[in-house]
């Protein structure tokens, strides 16, 4: 039912502005991804889930006042998804992280270089100049 959308749509949107909600919802979501199939089976759907969070993640909700202040809440924490440390975890985050970023460059170019590329890149950019 609408309503029923409407309000897991708020809950979801709410917990992602929330410190650490991002990496709770990818959690959420892609729990169980890649057991059972084969290898390039389980890919498959792994990779389909990824680019479904991704969507979800680039798509600000009408609870936020604006698109600035949401991609400076959730941008942070996609590229602390990149920073995870055991190993089966991160592949996934990474490819929802990777996936995210380039939904968001589509759609939102100039947010997406301010929060996501700049400092993503800003490590490379300090070594090339010195």
């Amino acid at each position: 039912p609408a309503w029923l959308r409407r309000l897991c749509g708020q809950l979801l949107s709410e917990r992602l502005m929330r410190p650490g909600g991002v990496q709770a919802v990818v959690r959420g979501i892609m729990e169980g991804t890649g057991a059972g199939g084969t290898g390039a089976e389980a890919a498959a759907v792994d990779w389909r889930k990824c680019d479904a969070v991704a969507k979800i993640l680039a798509a600000c909700p009408q609870q936020c006042l604006s698109l600035e202040d949401y991609y400076g809440l959730v941008c942070p924490q996609i590229l602390a998804l990149l920073r995870i440390r055991d190993r089966q975890t991160a592949r996934q985050f990474q490819r929802v992280a990777t996936a995210t970023l380039l939904t968001m460059a589509k759609e939102q170019p100039r947010l997406a270089e301010r929060h996501l590329l700049q400092p993503l890149l800003a490590p490379l950019l300090r070594c090339s100049e010195t």
